[in-house]
């Protein structure tokens, strides 16, 4: 999955950016207070797209 369709998709779903880290993005759902860490790669494997999806609350893509 590219990590632009994910971002979308969180975007779609009220997560918020947070803050840029040295390799990663964080996003946070602010209706349940969860974070999740995005690493920084034009592609990202489909479990990880699932797990951070998961760990912000936000249905699969």
């Amino acid at each position: 999955m590219k990590r632009a369709d994910l971002i979308r998709h969180l975007n779609a779903h009220r997560c918020v950016f947070v803050r840029e880290g040295a390799k990663h993005t964080l996003y946070k759902n602010p209706a349940n207070g969860s974070f999740s860490t995005i690493p920084r790669h034009r592609m990202l494997k489909k479990s990880l797209a699932h797990k951070i999806c998961d760990d912000l609350g936000v249905p699969r893509p």
